[in-house]
């Protein structure tokens, strides 16, 4: 096989992509390896290889002794074609020998369009794609990360998910899967033993049931296992593992540098967000591990830039100490740090005074919505003078391109919110020229890039319908229309694509047949637009019986059954609605360091939760 992969790899058009081999990549000799595990990121190699998850725990399992985790990507086209051509199964770029073969096929759940692409590589590798159908001599198929929060219409594929954050988890499940291995237990006896593991959650054991209106009627657990399965999360970052080398690829990726993690969670509630509420509560990293982090890493990997990876940069309380300390020793390395990720409110004059010695590009901020009723509405708490204030700090910094990020079809929106967005990029374009200090001899750009809003698990906005159709698309053109200058540019994400989004983000376990007729009628990579075929998709849910409307455009009563309400991520229902309501009221609620809300993530009595202030709950 692996003579027959070097002729392919001539084939192809981007051989690097499948060759394996780059540095500070892991091979093992399997005399001395007790567990294999494929690590499954399902996209294109230049997208898997720029996640940040992906390389924390293939560090992390290849740091175990008797533990081998190789990297397995989705193929593309050409690469595909040949394999099945010549019988090649899907195969782990370090061994290059099949997955098949393997003690465990894991995948990680980034984003709803790739279900498609797991089923696919499922399919390559020569493993049945459901779970009931794989016997003793098939891995264990296994997934983690955000989607996974609602992991039910992939429940039928899977073994077992990982709810919340792996390094601790994941571990005790290989390990154990060592013990039982030894002993000869069967993986049914396996799967029962791992549901009682905290943060693992075996489907299998549970059992859906439904009402006449399509609704959830009872989610009831069964051999004894816990009717909730609470996340993991990790306590302590400082002393998590975290890895002093990434794998370097031979070709461009998506993100083509080091990155040093500087705390989890999110402190301000912004409450369309997924990712503000699953990784709740926030813990941060001191100055002194993620100084030495990053300077490991540039050390170890040749790179010559590194980002501060978190879901809002401007929010770790000791950033301008953390710049200091760092440009002590990047700018002597020549070494560049990026910064994504910053809040608007978080941009201040001496921040901007630091970044003048980084390398100087467009700035990128997220007001989310255009007029200060809506932006009240999903807790955005920021107002326009705070957004004009910080573009003119900006541009009196020398920046002259400027990316705003806004939402489309967020809950109570109107068209006078979307011509807000308009209105805000002109506001941006006259702030510039109004400013004496700009930047002489060159004019301003302001791109508006919009999303379509998707209802997401764990958030307030989980009740809520999304936009049809057609009311994105005539939002979408509206806009366009109230734009009136060629200094402002538009973008917007496809309509179509965030439907089926919607569908699967909040959908039940009856969707698994629609995946799995997709994946019979060769649906894979919808996540690229080139591959995404929506009128397919609707023929699909048209033959499986289902409704796709009922999961994306319907409003859902507070005391229905929710496909994900045995899983427990911290946040209590009670505080989402609550959340809710206020959104309704367009009343705002203040981040964490303000005051505790009461979200339940004081659970852990970890982070932000036990900071010393006042009205804090525990």
């Amino acid at each position: 096989m692996k003579e027959k992969l070097e002729r392919l790899f001539l084939q192809v058009q981007k051989p690097s992509r499948y060759t394996g081999g780059e540095l500070n990549s892991v091979t093992k000799n399997l005399d001395d390896v007790a567990v294999r595990f494929a690590f499954c990121f399902p996209d294109l190699y230049e997208v898997g290889m720029s996640h940040l998850g992906m390389k924390i725990l293939y560090g992390q399992f290849n740091n175990e002794p008797d533990v081998w985790c190789e990297r397995v990507f989705a193929p593309d086209k050409d690469m595909e074609a040949l394999m099945i051509q010549q019988d090649i199964p899907l195969f782990g770029l370090e061994s290059r020998d099949p997955i098949r073969d393997f003690d465990f096929i894991g995948f990680t759940l980034q984003y709803e369009m790739s279900y498609t692409a797991i089923l696919h590589m499922l399919d390559l590798a020569g493993v049945p794609i459901r779970a009931d159908m794989r016997d003793e001599s098939f891995p264990l198929v296994v997934a983690g990360g955000p989607c996974a929060c609602n992991p039910e219409p992939l429940a039928d594929f899977f073994d077992l998910f990982f709810l919340g954050e792996g390094e601790e988890v994941d571990l005790e499940v290989i390990n154990l899967y060592k013990e039982y291995k030894a002993k000869g237990y069967s993986k049914k006896e396996f799967l029962r033993a791992c549901a009682d593991i905290e943060g693992v959650y075996v489907p299998s054991l549970y059992d859906v049931s439904y009402k006449e209106d399509g609704t959830v009627a009872a989610i009831t657990p069964l051999d004894g296992v816990k009717p909730t399965v609470r996340k993991r999360i990790i306590k302590d970052l400082n002393n998590c593992y975290y890895p002093d080398s990434f794998v370097v690829p031979f070709t461009d990726i998506v993100f083509d540098r080091a990155q040093a993690e500087i705390f989890r969670g999110c402190i301000r509630g912004c409450r369309f967000c997924q990712a503000g509420f699953i990784y709740r509560p926030v813990r941060e990293k001191s100055v002194e591990t993620i100084d030495k982090q990053s300077h490991d890493l540039c050390r170890n990997t040749g790179y010559e830039e590194f980002s501060l990876s978190s879901l809002s940069t401007s929010d770790y309380t000791k950033l301008e100490e953390l710049l200091d300390t760092l440009l002590n020793w990047a700018e002597k390395e020549h070494t560049n740090i990026s910064l994504p990720s910053l809040r608007i409110d978080g941009f201040s004059e001496e921040l901007a005074n630091r970044l003048n010695v980084l390398r100087r590009a467009g700035l990128t901020f997220a007001p989310e919505a255009g007029t200060q009723r809506l932006r009240d509405a999903i807790n955005k708490n920021l107002c326009e003078d705070e957004i004009l204030e910080t573009v003119t700090k900006a541009f009196k910094g020398g920046w002259t391109a400027v990316k705003l990020y806004f939402m489309l079809g967020l809950p109570t929106e109107t068209l006078e919110d979307v011509e807000g967005i308009a209105q805000l990029g002109q506001k941006v374009v006259n702030a510039f020229y109004a400013n004496p200090d700009k930047p002489k001899g060159k004019g301003v750009t302001v791109s508006l890039s919009t999303s379509c809003f998707v209802p997401k698990a764990f958030t307030p906005f989980q009740w809520e319908p999304q936009d049809t159709l057609e009311q994105l698309q005539e939002k979408q053109q509206h806009l366009r229309s109230s734009i009136h200058t060629r200094k402002i540019s538009l973008s917007y994400h496809d309509a179509k694509t965030s439907f089926l989004e919607a569908v699967l983000a909040r959908g039940d376990r009856r969707l698994c047949r629609v995946l799995e007729e997709g994946s019979k009628r060769g649906f894979n990579l919808d996540s690229w637009s080139e591959h995404f075929d929506f009128d397919a998709w609707m023929a699909v849910f048209e033959a499986c019986g289902l409704d796709p409307a009922f999961y994306a455009n319907r409003r859902r009563p507070y005391d229905e059954i929710l496909p994900w309400d045995h899983l427990d991520y911290g946040v209590t229902k009670a505080f989402l609605i609550r959340e809710n309501e206020l959104a309704h009221q367009a009343t705002t609620t203040p981040n964490c360091r303000q005051a505790c809300s009461g979200c339940g993530a004081a659970c852990w009595k970890e982070g932000v939760c036990v900071e010393k202030r006042e009205n804090r709950v525990l």
